[in-house]
């Protein structure tokens, strides 16, 4: 190490947080879709994610669910921020990979067991 180096630069890198923790989008009992380890999506939230899913721009989907595009905006973050993705079209996969959206379907659902009561 240099004398110019900096304690920064000797820190090690951190690592991303892992996903498993109750609270977390992750099935329970190994990745069946039986909704027992997804907290349930409002249904709000569920409309935006489909369409997210299906590609439905921020000013589309604050006119049809009569929200303001900075809401939609907050909830897309929100959303991406429970399901530990990066992006919208993580966010998509992330979903679609833990069995939140239909499977087979045009356009993409979330599955009624994921939905709040």
């Amino acid at each position: 190490m240099t004398p110019s180096a900096t304690s920064e630069e000797t820190k090690p890198a951190r690592r991303p947080p892992r996903s498993g923790p109750a609270g977390h989008a992750r099935p329970a009992g190994g990745g069946s879709a039986g909704g027992g380890g997804v907290r349930r999506l409002t249904t709000v939230d569920a409309r935006i994610l489909e369409g997210v899913a299906v590609g439905t721009s921020t000013v589309q989907l604050a006119a049809s669910l009569y929200l303001s595009r900075q809401g939609i905006e907050y909830r897309v973050g929100l959303l991406m921020r429970r399901f530990q993705a990066a992006n919208r079209p993580a966010l998509v996969s992330r979903a679609h990979s833990l069995g939140v959206l239909s499977v087979g379907a045009w356009p993409p659902r979330v599955l009624p067991e994921f939905l709040e009561s």
